[in-house]
């Protein structure tokens, strides 16, 4: 799978997501490794969600794991704490903004 087509299942996936009960701006860039290596960030802004494939160097955290693991995660298959202690998933940045994740892809 290419970056281009892992980014248009996240973005798809994403959209849907119900932001109306994160009452804070957040946002969050995600390196991603391995086969469909990329950049691309999520930002909740005014109760509004964008997804899109740049840098973002304004950024509360920062996600780098592989396609994989992120979508595993996103699947709820792999919790995103255990992640982070098996190493699958690095954080950097502000844990208790990255806490805030779960918000989005639950």
């Amino acid at each position: 799978m290419t970056f281009s087509e892992f980014f248009a299942q996240v973005k798809e996936r994403l959209s849907q997501a119900d932001v109306s009960g994160l009452h804070e701006n957040v946002a969050y860039q995600f390196d991603i490794t391995g086969e469909a290596a990329g950049t691309f960030y999520v930002e909740v802004k005014d109760g509004k969600l964008s997804v899109e494939p740049y840098d973002y160097r304004d950024r509360d955290a920062r996600f780098t794991c592989s396609a994989d693991t992120l979508a595993k995660i996103a699947d709820g298959k792999l919790d995103p704490v255990a992640a982070f202690t098996f190493r699958k998933l690095k954080i950097d940045g502000s844990i208790e903004k990255a806490l805030l994740l779960k918000k989005l892809i639950s």
